[in-house]
């Protein structure tokens, strides 16, 4: 490896974790955010050194602007989706995950809002709000004129306020909830479970097609604890449910004979659990461990 290709890589292995982190909330695909950190190197690669003037700047540029032209064509996929679509987990108790990777805009229900915002405003919003760019720069990065990345960033910080969760389950409080859901489930205790439960919770499940998943979203304590226990009655003798953190919350992780089937996380307040989404399609769960 000559002198040119080793501080190319030393180079993008220090920025690595910030592309991802940029690609996975614009994509909300661990796969999809792990291809364009591979695409975005090879192009750095490509490139000499001695005419990048600020390597974070030109590495993140490439990374934002593959994830607008993916998400171009990813447009017409996700409307034919089978069944709600929702993003890729990502285990978050990982000691190699940086804390802007853990809380900021990475949550289940931040990723869901994330994706009703139109790819420019999604790329303004996160560019500002978690990773804290200049409107020069982001103008820069998008291609826009600054004025107009003001207004993207505007208009999407507005949508969040009005449709983000006014009011979360701290921590400590959140744990609690999942480690009683999951104790209730397992007991089959429909009172208990019913007590974890907001009366308008709300379950999305997500199979692709692939694997068994209600297609809409169900809504209500009753209709909700009845399925979940009698899909837990029915699973294999070889399943077990596991406590873990995912996207930033405390989430349930299942498994058959070791395999990771399923992950459902959860967005809860002072009421109990208000949204579960679940995610069992397998093509979304390659990179879970």
């Amino acid at each position: 490896m000559g002198a040119q290709q080793t501080n190319h890589v030393k180079t993008f292995e220090t920025y690595r974790p910030l592309l991802f982190s940029i690609a996975y909330r614009m994509l909300g695909s661990v796969m999809e955010a792990e291809d364009i950190v591979q695409e975005t190197y090879l192009r750095y690669s490509n490139t000499r050194l001695d005419t990048i003037e600020s390597p974070k700047a030109y590495l993140s540029t490439i990374t934002t602007r593959l994830c607008l032209d993916y998400l171009k064509s990813a447009k017409v996929r996700r409307e034919e989706y089978i069944g709600p679509w929702l993003p890729e987990p990502l285990r978050t108790d990982d000691a190699a995950v940086t804390p802007t990777d853990k809380y900021d805009m990475i949550s289940m229900a931040a990723l869901v809002l994330l994706e009703k915002l139109s790819p420019l405003e999604r790329a303004v919003l996160l560019l500002r709000e978690v990773f804290e760019y200049s409107y020069r720069e982001i103008a820069l990065i998008v291609e826009k004129s600054e004025a107009n990345c003001r207004q993207s960033y505007h208009r999407a910080k507005q949508y969040l306020n009005k449709n983000r969760p006014r009011f979360t389950s701290s921590p400590t409080d959140q744990q609690k909830l999942v480690k009683g859901f999951m104790q209730a489930i397992q007991t089959g205790d429909v009172d208990s479970l019913n007590t974890f439960l907001a009366d308008e919770v709300t379950l999305w499940s997500d199979g692709g097609g692939k694997a068994t998943a209600a297609r809409h979203p169900l809504v209500g304590k009753e209709r909700i604890t009845q399925l979940l226990l009698v899909s837990y009655r029915k699973r294999p003798a070889s399943s077990e449910m596991e406590l873990a953190e995912v996207n930033g919350v405390y989430s349930l992780v299942f498994r058959i004979e070791n395999q990771v089937v399923g992950v459902m996380t959860f967005g809860s307040n002072e009421a109990g659990i208000t949204d579960i989404w679940a995610v069992w399609n397998p093509d979304k769960l390659h990179y879970f461990h």
